[in-house]
């Protein structure tokens, strides 16, 4: 039984959204914030537990929303087709893309092996690649608008000593994400990216269970706060419907201020 609440963008409703890497963090605030619109989501996930995706799932279908669950790797051509191919056999189109799937993984640049560097860039970069090809062509084949969220992050512009696979991949993605916007504008096919700075994630969990580390991170963000999820979420919703329908090309930071390089605050410098 679907039950209907009051959505914010009434536009999304019914229309289907692949969401990589939506198991936790980001990729579920978003994946839920869609299901709450009464859109169709496609989880797709790697390494989360089966428990974990039903509960997702049930949240999704609790909101108004209708979801599927697929396991696939990113990191890979038939990883990301199996994705997009779940999509149609469940729900019959597709209206938007979140290639937001991403990991790090932090070692001194002399000491990273070359598998460990290119599992980043075929995830943080590759899987941008191949979903947004995937996506394009199934909106051209159907000639329909449609619309494509890439997830950056803050490291597409601030350098990260001991990240630099990762920081190397999101600075593609910026530029990926701004060349294929002007590619497809005159299509109909909106491309845009966030760029969320530091969050209350799983991902970040441990790191920011030390409280040494949290304060320092807190240092660092003029907000004096450490972001949620939900705030990307809601930013991401509003960015794939109509009410940004003029925003392509466009990488919108999510960071309470860490790009303003917080140093400087005060007039300090």
């Amino acid at each position: 039984m679907q039950h209907h609440f009051s959505t914010r963008y009434p536009d999304l409703m019914g229309k289907t959204a692949v969401v990589t890497g939506s198991s936790s963090g980001i990729g579920e605030a978003m994946a839920r914030h869609m299901g709450a619109e009464g859109m169709n989501v496609v989880i797709n996930y790697f390494t989360a537990d089966d428990h974990a995706i039903e509960g997702i799932i049930y949240l999704i279908e609790q909101a108004g929303g209708q979801a599927v669950a697929i396991k696939a790797d990113v990191g890979t051509e038939q990883g990301v087709q199996k994705i997009y191919d779940t999509a149609i056999e469940t729900f019959g189109d597709l209206d938007v893309c979140v290639n937001n799937a991403g990991f790090e993984m932090q070692s001194a640049t002399h000491e990273v092996t070359y598998d460990d560097w290119q599992r980043v860039i075929h995830v943080d970069m590759d899987g941008v690649f191949l979903g947004t090809k995937i996506a394009i062509n199934h909106f051209l084949t159907h000639h329909k608008p449609g619309n494509i969220l890439n997830t950056s992050s803050i490291h597409d512009v601030i350098p990260w000593p001991t990240y630099a696979s990762y920081a190397t991949a999101k600075a593609g993605v910026l530029m990926f994400t701004k060349t294929t916007a002007l590619e497809y504008a005159d299509q109909g096919i909106r491309i845009n990216a966030i760029s969320p700075g530091a969050l209350e994630t799983p991902i970040n969990a441990k790191r920011f269970a030390d409280p040494a580390v949290r304060q320092e991170t807190t240092n660092m963000i003029p907000m004096k706060r450490i972001g949620d999820p939900i705030d990307v979420a809601n930013a991401a919703v509003w960015l794939i419907s109509s009410e940004a329908a003029y925003i392509t090309g466009t990488t919108l930071y999510i960071d309470g201020g860490m790009t303003l390089y917080n140093e400087f605050q005060g007039g300090r410098g």
